[in-house]
């Protein structure tokens, strides 16, 4: 057991959400530093074990650093954050919308990051909203976007393309064009928002999930955008987003399988 410590800044429980507040009694984990209750304690993921550092992800990199070598090329945090949110949000008004309270979204980030390909089940986060945002935090915070820096300007122009059959085609051919682990994430994700925009609890339509999803997936052509280059970039963003969203499902499948859509076991 780890002993107890005195709280000097109120921080919230990373199993109930509920605030500690100072002066409280508290338990941190040695390992990955998620901070609890004393009657939290029981409720909580199994200890994190000791891992080789070799073995934890790095805190920041390209998608290609946190995904399997065989197929299917998707990280494992993307499987485990996506596969939560369905089994029990999807009733939720607002979902990705929503924030989830941001000390707990970066405390989870860093404790999935440091497991590695081994994660801590998510069903002990209390807020669904919470999973939502270390998904988001952890796409948006990859080095390069999903649609890369270097098809980056083909995706905005393939988007403003005004015939929707030939707008269609240039798409289908850029995201054919993705290296793998990005075109298979990418399917991923889309068949996952696709889900989320037909649950009429969530109202969470196409062009509501693109407004926030367009910077995190498609993000910027370079690494340090000038402020010309964002401003112009956000609305072109979501469009892409939109447009990509309004390809046939079965376009996505067929880079996953029928058997690989959902790819972790509920």
């Amino acid at each position: 057991t780890i002993p107890p410590l005195q709280v000097i800044r109120p921080e919230p429980c990373g199993v109930c959400g509920s605030r500690i507040r100072f002066g409280k009694a508290a338990i941190k984990c040695r390992q990955c530093q998620l901070l609890l209750h004393p009657k939290c304690q029981e409720q909580c993921p199994s200890p994190c074990a000791p891992r080789p550092r070799h073995h934890a992800w790095p805190c920041e990199g390209v998608l290609a650093d946190f995904a399997p070598t065989t197929p299917p090329l998707v990280p494992v945090l993307v499987l485990q954050c996506v596969t939560e949110v369905e089994r029990r949000g999807l009733t939720e008004t607002g979902l990705y919308r929503v924030p989830g309270a941001e000390q707990l979204v970066r405390e989870w980030k860093r404790r999935l990051l440091q497991a590695g390909g081994t994660l801590p089940t998510l069903g002990s986060v209390a807020d669904i909203h919470v999973v939502c945002g270390v998904l988001k935090d952890f796409l948006r915070g990859l080095k390069e976007p999903l649609v890369t820096f270097s098809l980056h300007p083909a995706f905005l122009q393939a988007a403003d393309i005004v015939d929707d059959a030939a707008c269609n085609t240039a798409l289908c051919h850029l995201v054919s064009k993705l290296p793998p682990v990005n075109r298979d994430t990418l399917a991923f994700l889309m068949l996952h928002l696709l889900r989320v925009s037909h649950s009429p609890d969530c109202k969470m339509d196409i062009l509501n999930l693109s407004r926030v999803f367009g910077p995190t997936l498609v993000g910027h052509g370079s690494a340090n955008p000038t402020p010309l280059a964002i401003m112009e970039d956000t609305p072109r963003q979501c469009k892409v987003v939109a447009q990509l969203l309004s390809l046939p499902p079965d376009f996505w499948r067929g880079f996953l399988g029928t058997e690989q859509e959902n790819l972790v076991p509920m």
